[in-house]
């Protein structure tokens, strides 16, 4: 029996990403439900929450996507336009054995693709491969029924469930054009202070700017906001809105490691001994502060699936990563929420005598580089780290390789690691010393340059 057929590209290691009537297509969506939809009936399941984000191509998807769950026989619980969170909560909520996103997240307006949950944990890496192992045969078949849902204020209500809030602050919004901009819309209503929203019309083609706060260029337009109406902070959101990037009263960028510090400095009074996750790309000066403060600092993959899945292992009480996932499981669920983060930041900030621009100051800062994109084949990527590796062990270099690899070096450490979204190679740099930094630089742009790989 043939098998299933996806573009090479399609199948990722978190998600389902692709570039949409390229290398994704409706059908794709159609036997993704189908696929999915026989694995919740195959595990006793009987439902899915299907929630899509504002693309101009979600529509499509979407409507491909149910009638391939619906085929499966497993029922769908429609909850329309929403970030991808407010997808999360509803499997806390609803009768529904598994979950689907229809998003791009990031990406620029031409991409598309689906992000999964499996009895609220996260459906990714082997698990998606197996979607490719199906021949239509082995499919499970029926009619499912669709339930139209609406949940946004049930999940507005529960953002603010367990939040306090003192001294009032000015606060810019950024939605980016994207899937959080009618939940902001709704949430500052409730919320104290003065509140100025900027990009919170949904427009799937993003006018102002791609919906990725980890590029500072499409955090100018917020920063000029923060600046001329003096603002306290500013809050820029990602696409689905499962990522947060702040902006201080300065203009400066808060970035997911040194967010998620502030978080761990303020959980830590309480539970001196929380383990809290970060990604392999994090400052050291995270790590460090934790450990000093008497916390468990834990370094894990990069990937909001795999930050997910090792919060529950630990059980971990905070998580995050450098791109601005951000996890709580304190008081929430323990999945990547950024408008639930955002709202952390605010009540931490309203009960604080220090305002975020001390309080930046007051975090460890190191001289680094933000994350280097070297575009790099997809038959190469995953192989020239372990080709480095290889050389760095046999000179007797110290390094990470849970994800990649970390280098240490006397004056600070490298990364190089594979993407899993986009055909590139990721690195970034970090020293105490911007000659150090420098070092640091030249020694990894040599050892790339020995596999004809070139960083400017």
């Amino acid at each position: 029996m043939d098998t299933l057929s996806f573009h090479p590209s399609l199948l990722r290691e978190y998600d389902i990403r692709g570039i949409v009537d390229k290398t994704l297509f409706d059908k794709d969506a159609y036997w993704i439900g189908r696929c999915f939809g026989h694995i919740i009936r195959e595990t006793n399941g009987k439902s899915v929450a299907v929630c899509r984000d504002g693309r101009l191509s979600s529509p499509q998807l979407h409507k491909a996507l149910i009638q391939g769950l619906c085929e499966s026989g497993t029922d769908v619980y429609d909850l329309g336009v929403g970030p991808t969170p407010m997808l999360y909560f509803s499997e806390y909520i609803l009768p529904v054995d598994g979950a689907i996103m229809i998003t791009g997240s990031h990406n620029p307006p031409t991409h598309n693709g689906f992000k999964l949950s499996h009895q609220k944990k996260p459906f990714f890496g082997e698990s998606i491969q197996t979607f490719s192992q199906f021949s239509p045969q082995q499919l499970s078949s029926g009619q499912g029924k669709v339930f139209s849902h609406q949940i946004s204020s049930m999940y507005v209500s529960r953002l603010l469930e367990d939040l306090t809030f003192g001294k009032e602050l000015t606060v810019a919004w950024d939605s980016g054009h994207g899937a959080t901009s009618e939940i902001v819309k709704s949430l500052v209503q409730k919320l104290p202070g003065k509140h100025i929203l900027l990009n919170v019309e949904i427009d799937g083609t993003f006018p102002a700017h791609p919906p990725d706060p980890s590029n500072p260029e499409n955090l100018v337009q917020l920063q000029e906001l923060v600046s001329q109406n003096k603002c306290h902070l500013g809050l820029a959101f990602d696409g689905d809105g499962d990522r947060l990037i702040a902006i201080d009263g300065k203009g400066r960028i808060l970035w997911g490691d040194q967010l998620l510090l502030l978080f761990a400095n303020d959980l830590l009074k309480r539970n001196s001994k929380a383990t809290i996750i970060a990604d392999i790309k994090a400052s050291q000066g995270l790590f460090d502060e934790i450990k000093r403060q008497g916390g468990n600092g834990l370094m894990w993959k990069t990937g909001h699936s795999h930050i997910k899945t090792k919060m529950s292992d630990s059980q971990a009480l905070l998580g995050g990563e450098m791109s601005g996932h951000l996890f709580f499981k304190e008081n929430y669920y323990g999945f990547d929420d950024g408008i639930y983060a955002a709202l952390q930041l605010l009540s931490l900030l309203s009960l604080s005598s220090q305002s975020l621009e001390e309080l930046y100051d007051d975090l460890p800062h190191f001289h680094g580089t933000p994350e280097i994109r070297i575009p790099c084949p997809s038959e190469l990527k995953f192989n020239i780290p372990q080709l480095i590796k290889a050389n760095l062990k046999a000179e007797g270099h110290s390094f990470v390789d849970i994800d990649g690899i970390r280098v240490q070096l006397e004056e600070g450490w490298w990364l190089l690691r594979a993407s899993h979204t986009e055909d590139v190679l990721v690195a970034r740099c970090e020293s105490s010393t911007k000659d150090g930094l420098e070092i640091l630089t030249k020694h990894l742009r040599n050892e790339l340059k020995n596999h004809q790989i070139f960083l400017e």
